[in-house]
């Protein structure tokens, strides 16, 4: 069984956790694969958009909660299997912001712990209605610590405390106020809305998005006026590209731009 499945459709490439039986838990196995799946989107300039999704009932389900017990089977009582399983997970979810395309969660039935992280490490999300969303560590006694670093950017501060510290689930329609989720549609409806969506980004000219996904993360991080200064610099950057004098030529003449396919 192939754990992460690739399938392309044009420029969207989609990948598909396909573990449904452990409702698509970050095991090991899991997270080497999708590490191997996203090193190879890196240098395909052809993907203009990425899609990742969960086979079954279920988005993701977090971390494999019995090979973590199992990985407690060591005479350091798992301390080195536990820095290393959580570091190779941070990994993977830094990993998704610095690739140059887009990436879209299709986010179903529950993203819990380590896959609500998984949905707030994408660049967006589409979620169908009834999908549930939590970090819920907190009530196995274990904080979910490192699925906080990426709920936290997306979610305001007091809401996100309240989900870490309760292990509360939030539907669909409330991760989309919260800013968690861009969009909510039918369960039916999920395959074509995200699909329109990652659609509608790869017809972009792909040049243009990778520089201004690069610098959305760069400037986040910047107090206002440094953040202008860098900003700008990359517009000068962006408006050297002779596509993008082509598109603002085009839009000038009202045509389509004539950009490489």
């Amino acid at each position: 069984m192939t754990m992460v499945e690739m399938a392309c459709d044009g420029a969207v490439v989609r990948l598909t956790m396909n573990a449904p039986d452990r409702l698509n838990a970050l095991s090991d196995e899991m997270l080497a694969a999708l590490q191997d799946q996203i090193d190879a989107l890196q240098a395909d300039r052809s993907v203009r958009a990425v899609v990742l999704s969960g086979t079954g009932k279920a988005f993701c389900a977090g971390h494999d909660l019995k090979e973590m017990q199992a990985g407690r089977q060591s005479e350091d009582g798992g301390r080195a299997y536990f820095a290393d399983l959580f570091t190779r997970c941070g990994e993977v979810m830094q990993m998704i912001p610095t690739l140059p395309q887009p990436v879209i969660a299709r986010a179903h039935g529950i993203a819990t712990a380590a896959g609500c992280q998984l949905v707030a490490s994408c660049d967006m999300a589409v979620a169908a209605t009834g999908t549930r969303f939590g970090v819920n560590g907190v009530n196995i006694g274990l904080f979910c610590s490192t699925p906080m670093v990426a709920l936290s950017r997306n979610v305001p501060r007091k809401q996100a405390f309240e989900m870490l510290t309760t292990g509360e689930f939030i539907d669909a329609s409330r991760a989309r106020e919260l800013g968690l989720v861009n969009r909510v549609v039918a369960p039916e409806d999920l395959e074509a809305e995200t699909t329109a969506l990652a659609t509608s980004v790869a017809e972009k000219l792909a040049s243009a998005v990778k520089i201004g996904k690069e610098a959305f993360y760069e400037q986040l991080q910047m107090p206002l006026d440094a953040a202008y200064a860098f900003t700008g610099d990359v517009m000068v950057h962006n408006m050297m590209d002779t596509d993008t004098a082509e598109g603002i030529q085009a839009f000038i003449e009202k045509r389509k731009p004539d950009w490489p396919a």
